[in-house]
């Protein structure tokens, strides 16, 4: 069975990913995003579109509702992104889809390192040794390597060359394309025998590349090292990685759907292990950045904790009150019985076991053996009664137990129903919250129901068979525990029934201050967790370089390392290639291992948060590795609250953001107040002049492929080396990018053989445009991010509502939106208000039906208010905010007091229909 942190909780979601070449991000939104938006709009089953426009790239998220089948939601997109290629430039690489998996399906991010090699070294073996070994392990969806600089085969144009023997740069891209080709001419047949000939071209090395003829000149071929150097150098990069302060090359691995998290970290260690044994001398690779497996096995270990440390719990007090092995071990059964039958349940519907379902068990436990002892505990006293009647009038063990059992059968059916009742909103409850709860639920009222079934059964013939000859029948006394018991319990309920009125005001006193005390309570979704990990986010101010963002990534790591706490960090810095996640160049996210020490975590985060102000123009915001997930998928961000600011003007949208902002950190409880990262970055201008063009003979495309090519370059062609295979790319030097200055002054080959600077055929100017501008539901949308600490989330909402209203004025046409955890709590806790009250009236209707009389269902039903008391008490000890663990013990506690209130009244009803003078009931 799959083994996981959680349920899935990813919604349907299909990514399209759309690479554009270094296009600026207004032209993206416009040329790529609009029309795979457009397209993905309004098809079936479509709930939300989400996108992000960034530099040469378009991510769009479609989101399907909850329950579509993910084959049929990719089939959906897939067809849609057909219709939407015709309005797509076609110089473009097609749109591609992200491999299947979910926000939580990325399982461990691995290190590769080394002091000896360079980077492009540490990246080709993360590419073609790594990369591709661990895609081979069953149950791998993706492995993004990040960092590194990946190896290029460069034909470095020199422009003064160029125009010295007249060559255009199209002339030698087109050279350098063709002086790599195999040839397959067919078959010759000699002798009765077939030979396939195959004539060899393909480029071996750079040897074979510089000997390429590009034209001839007066009779003198003139070859690609003529007029270029040719060499291997690293490809321009959008992202860096790094670990423990040092430059690495991070691997993240991700996993299909429905794939035990568990057994598939075993896989990949086993796999790891290998592939670091045949690594080159002085590279190795570190596990330890971020691996779920340890989250699940700590869960799983404190789960397993408790359910042990239960079921001693339980043994203890069946035997201290029953005084007997036998009738100990005869309930005890229903136990694992019980488990077992959950476990094949879960199964056969092709749930997972992860913490939910382990939970729901644990918290049935006691609740599991409830039934069989009631059944054994009356068993044996009617044994007992049937040994102290004379011989001619005793009956049969096997008439004994049967009808023992039979007389409390309707009472404990009952009861388990009505815990069964109470349980039935959590599989209403959608979205989020119902994928979260609905595991639980289920293990619990399937484990309850099997112990029912259990204590009808088993029990009973278990009983028959051990208990007639037990020293708890042939003892016709009570233990000393029990008859103390008794002394005390007596008085109590005597002075109980004769100050009734007395009781009844102070329950009812109670009752009024525990519902008081509810009210205040802070609001929540999910408690805090304590993962033993973080993941930080840093972002600095749009337009930095990547080396300077990565230098401040590099310092944030120091001053995590200088924390005792810290094992192990591992840092993402802008995109890696294969990333659907298109993290800006000047944003780092770095996971951090943690061993906890004598601090507590709240004093280690204080530490950090006062340490990571001092970094001038840079913000970082700590969360950790599951809970920035499950922020990210509720509401497109990596923080608890995401508040959303729709419109049209992007400068508009960025001066609301700025107020925004600024009124959350006001707010208190309100930490790592951020803006998303979109603002105006420099950008140079290079407009062309048609005029001009048109007097030197160049048309538009030759003169914007000659752009690009002198300043990122053009890939030509593929250079095999063993398996691995490396662009061939021409471009000019690196200087030419050096300033404005330079760009004007580079050289371009004109078709007729003269030259020009660039200046001379556009205009080239410094210009400020958006680093990236994000999308939802056909709207442009500026997001203002922040945590809660020290305080209920709820509340924190409420106030940021209050000031945002107050304070920020909306021109006509733009609206806020408010995302994240509290909109899951706030649609769980109203559904379940409403379906409790549902059940509430549903469990007074079975209550009448098994009794048979409305006053005796009334009396059962007051234990649900004053059940509340002591549940509030609970909610107050733990913090004092209502989370939907919280809300889940609720459930538990109203159960398992009404089921309570059923077996004494049941009980009570017996004894007054036995004539033991009962004249109060």
């Amino acid at each position: 069975s799959p083994m996981d942190v959680f349920p899935d909780l990813t919604a349907p979601s299909v990514t399209v990913v759309a690479e554009a070449h270094g296009m600026p991000p207004e032209d993206v939104e416009r040329l790529v995003t609009f029309p795979i938006e457009t397209a993905m709009n309004g098809a079936s089953g479509v709930r939300r579109v989400r996108s992000n426009s960034g530099i040469g790239i378009s991510v769009v998220t479609v989101e399907f509702e909850w329950g579509t089948d993910i084959y049929r939601a990719r089939q959906i997109v897939s067809e849609r992104l057909q219709g939407a290629r015709s309005a797509l430039p076609t110089d473009l690489p097609p749109p591609q889809l992200a491999p299947v998996t979910s926000i939580m399906g990325e399982v461990m991010f691995i290190a590769l390192v080394s002091d000896e090699h360079d980077e492009m070294a540490l990246k080709t073996v993360a590419d073609w040794t790594i990369r591709r070994r661990l895609l081979a392990v069953p149950g791998v969806a993706e492995v993004i390597p990040n960092g590194g600089r990946t190896r290029q085969y460069q034909v470095v144009a020199s422009p003064e060359r160029l125009a010295a023997y007249g060559v255009t740069l199209d002339q030698l891209s087109e050279a350098v394309g063709a002086a790599s080709a195999n040839a397959s001419a067919g078959f010759m047949t000699e002798n009765g025998q077939e030979f396939l000939i195959r004539g060899i071209g393909r480029a071996q090395g750079l040897e074979d590349i510089r000997r390429a003829v590009v034209t001839q000149r007066e009779d003198t071929p003139v070859l690609v090292q003529d007029v270029a150097e040719v060499d291997i150098g690293p490809a321009p990069r959008r992202g860096s990685a790094g670990y423990n302060a040092g430059s690495a090359v991070v691997l993240g691995i991700q996993k299909q759907p429905d794939i035990n998290t568990l057994k598939l970290t075993e896989r990949l260690d086993r796999v790891i292990a290998d592939l670091d044994a045949s690594l080159p001398e002085g590279m190795r690779i570190e596990t330890d950045a971020f691996r779920q497996a340890d989250f699940i096995e700590v869960a799983i270990d404190n789960l397993v904790t408790a359910v042990r440390d239960g079921a001693v719990l339980v043994v203890l007090i069946m035997f201290v009150f029953l005084y007997s092995l036998r009738a100990t071990g005869i309930a005890l059964l229903a136990i694992p019985l019980s488990l077992l039958v959950a476990v094949l349940t879960i199964r056969f519907l092709g749930g997972s076991l992860n913490t939910m379902t382990l939970g729901g068990m644990a918290i049935a436990l006691g609740a599991l053996v409830d039934d069989a002892i009631i059944v054994v505990e009356n068993i044996v006293r009617r044994l007992r009664e049937n040994t102290r009647l004379p011989e001619d009038q005793r009956r049969s063990h096997l008439a004994v137990v049967f009808e023992a059992t039979r007389e409390i059968e309707a009472s404990i059916v009952f009861a388990t129903l009505i815990i069964i009742l109470v349980f039935l909103p959590l599989f209403f409850l959608s979205g989020v919250e119902g994928r979260l709860l609905q595991p639980l639920g289920l293990a619990y009222v399937v484990s309850l129901a099997a112990s029912l079934l259990v204590a009808v059964t088993v029990t009973p013939v278990l009983a028959l068979i051990g208990l007639p000859g037990s020293r708890a029948v042939k003892q016709d006394h009570d233990t000393k525990l029990i008859s103390g018991l008794k002394r005390v319990y007596r008085p109590a309920l005597g002075f109980a029934m004769h100050y009734w009125r007395l009781v009844i005001a102070v329950a009812a006193t109670l009752l009024v201050a525990s519902i008081i005390a509810l009210a205040m309570a802070g609001r929540g979704f999910l408690p805090e967790f304590n993962e033993g990990s973080l993941t930080l986010s840093v972002v600095t101010l749009p337009g930095t370089s990547l080396e300077e963002s990565d230098a401040i990534g590099q310092r944030v790591e120091r001053i995590l390392l200088e924390q005792p706490e810290v094992v192990a960090t591992a840092r993402r810095t802008g995109r890696a290639e294969l990333d659907p996640h298109a993290q800006q160049v000047f944003a780092s996210e770095i996971d951090v291992t943690l061993e906890m020490g004598e601090r507590d975590k709240a004093e280690l985060l204080a530490n950090l948060r006062s340490s990571f102000a001092l970094l001038p123009g840079t913000n970082v915001i700590i969360g950790q590795p599951i809970s920035h997930r499950i922020d990210h998928m509720l509401s497109g961000t990596r923080a608890n609250i995401a508040i959303k600011i729709f419109g049209e003007d992007l400068a508009d949208l960025r001066s609301l953001g700025a107020q925004v902002e600024s009124r959350v950190a006001e707010v208190p409880g309100a930490v790592d107040v951020a803006m998303e990262e979109q603002s105006e970055i420099p950008f140079v201008s290079v407009r062309f002049d048609r005029l001009a063009l048109a007097n030197y003979g160049l048309t538009m495309r030759q003169a914007a492929n000659a752009l690009e090519t002198a300043m990122t370059g053009t890939t030509v062609g593929r250079i095999l080396e063993g398996q691995a295979s490396h662009d061939l790319v021409v471009r000019f030097p690196e200087a030419v990018r050096d300033n404005l200055q330079a760009i004007r002054q580079t050289m371009l080959t004109l078709p007729s053989g003269a030259s020009v600077p660039f200046a001379a055929i556009a205009d080239i100017e410094r210009a400020r445009g958006p680093n990236t501008i994000g999308r939802e539901n056909v709207q442009r949308r500026m997001v203002v991010m922040a945590n809660v600490a020290g305080r209920d989330l709820g509340g924190v909402v409420d106030d940021i509502r209050r000031a945002i209203g107050e304070s920020v004025d909306l021109p006509p046409g733009y609206h806020v939106e408010y995302g994240g955890q509290f909109e899951s709590a706030a649609s769980a806790n109203t559904r379940l208000m409403f379906l409790g009250g549902a059940v509430i009236v549903g469990i007074f209707l079975l209550l009448i039906g098994a009794f048979g009389s409305a006053r005796s269902a009334l009396i059962v039903m007051l234990n649900l208010p004053l059940a509340l008391i002591g549940g509030v008490v609970g909610v107050w000890l733990t913090g004092g905010i209502l989370t939907i663990a919280a809300v889940i013990g609720f459930i538990t506690l109203f159960g398992i007091a009404t089921r309570n209130g059923v077996i004494l009244v049941d009980h009570i009803g017996r004894l007054r229909a036995e004539g033991l003078g009962l004249d109060r009931a």
